[in-house]
């Protein structure tokens, strides 16, 4: 503008032109004296720990520059289930010379699973607005987000403790904290164990004998092959939380627990214990997805497993099965699980709002499948297999407490 202004001052011999722009020369002329020789710098930081589901997160963009910049437009890319938490993931500032400046992006998650945060974009200009660098993008930041949203309590034993050692009471005699009764003192008895009173009372050293405390073995088996609802409350969402709580809790109480995923025949966790186990547990659980339609080769091999299943269960453990209880293959292999002698707790995740896509009859249809569903759910219930819906603290005290009363129960041999 200001060539083309004293360019018509001169070929029209106005002066008027001469003093429009002169300012704009000037400015031009000094904007590009002062122009910076070289690119700013951008970097992303994503804290490296784990987070929780509905736990804060701040992000940091450092935007870096050898000289000045006028402005440095920052925009941070970020997944759906990471929300902006009471600020904007786009910025500008004004960068001196040989200065970092540090923009903070605080975010929450809403949703367990590994997301990729970034990359932040910088755009900057300079030269009172002539010069224009960008997009500048940085890499990627990985967000991992752990399916813990809240704790999970059963204050019931597990139906059957079969290791050497734990917190549970077993029904045989050892070393524990549950007093059994007083007996005579017999030789291999601890002197810890002697009952003075009843010592002095009868002439005759007795000892007082416990139960032995023992762990237990539990399995959880989380049906992935369907996600019916809407995140984050749809079943696959309610199944990975309550598997991780229940792995949570009774890993905490010093039992073993295992994981297998319906969803995919390779991915699973054998039975462990300690807390570096339930990290194990949880890693697994972040890539669990469900199958699509042209996952031909899963699905075959998902029933090759689901039909070995229950001969691959170990006899004593406790199975904690995390379904939807949509298709016949669940229900059917619920059954195979109860005639085999397994101690089985089906925990329902089925969201109580899911409703079908809107259609001519899918009113009527999503109705007539409720009605069969409950109808299998009772067959269920008949053959020695309790379901409960997922609430969280306590969900499972009450079938806990009857599975165990039934596995304490005299049986009948053949």
């Amino acid at each position: 503008m200001g060539t083309g202004l004293l360019l018509l001052a001169v070929l029209l011999r106005r002066g008027d032109l001469v003093v429009l722009g002169a300012p704009f020369a000037f400015g031009a002329v000094l904007g590009l004296a002062r122009r910076p020789r070289g690119l700013p710098e951008v970097r992303l930081d994503v804290p490296a720990g784990a987070l929780r589901e509905g736990s804060r997160l701040t992000a940091v963009v450092t935007v870096a520059a050898a000289e000045p910049v006028d402005i440095a437009s920052v925009v941070l890319l970020a997944p759906v289930w990471l929300v902006p938490d009471g600020a904007p993931l786009g910025r500008a500032v004004a960068v001196g010379r040989a200065e970092e400046v540090d923009l903070a992006f605080p975010l929450r998650s809403q949703r367990w699973g590994r997301r990729h945060l970034g990359p932040a974009v910088l755009r900057a200009t300079a030269a009172h607005g002539m010069l224009r660098c960008g997009p500048l993008a940085t890499g990627a930041g990985l967000v991992t987000t752990w399916p813990l949203q809240e704790e999970f309590v059963a204050t019931d034993a597990v139906p059957r403790a079969a290791g050497l050692v734990g917190l549970h009471r077993s029904r045989r005699l050892g070393e524990g904290t549950d007093v059994a009764g007083v007996r005579p003192f017999l030789p291999g008895d601890r002197l810890h164990r002697v009952n003075w009173r009843v010592t002095q009372r009868t002439g005759r050293l007795h000892v007082t004998s416990a139960y032995s405390d023992r762990d237990a073995e539990v399995l959880l088996v989380l049906d992935s092959r369907q996600d019916l609802g809407r995140p984050p409350v749809s079943c696959l969402d309610t199944g990975v939380r309550a598997a991780a709580a229940i792995a949570e809790h009774y890993l905490r109480e010093g039992d073993r627990v295992g994981l297998m995923d319906l969803g995919h025949y390779l991915r699973g966790v054998r039975t462990g214990n300690g807390r570096a186990h339930l990290v194990r547990i949880l890693d697994v659980l972040l890539d669990v997805r469900p199958l699509h339609w042209y996952d031909l080769a899963d699905r075959a091999a998902i029933q090759l497993t689901m039909a070995n299943l229950p001969t691959a269960v170990p006899a004593g453990a406790l199975v904690v099965v995390l379904s939807p209880l949509a298709g016949e293959a669940a229900f059917r292999l619920l059954a195979s699980l109860a005639w085999t002698g397994r101690t089985v707790v089906t925990v329902d995740t089925l969201p109580p709002d899911a409703r079908p896509e809107p259609g001519l009859w899918a009113d009527l249809a999503f109705r007539l499948w409720r009605l069969e569903r409950e109808g299998d759910i009772v067959r269920l219930g008949d053959v020695g297999v309790p379901v409960v819906p997922w609430r969280g603290t306590g969900s499972l005290d009450q079938v806990l407490r009857d599975v165990s009363r039934a596995a304490r129960a005299p049986r009948l041999r053949r």
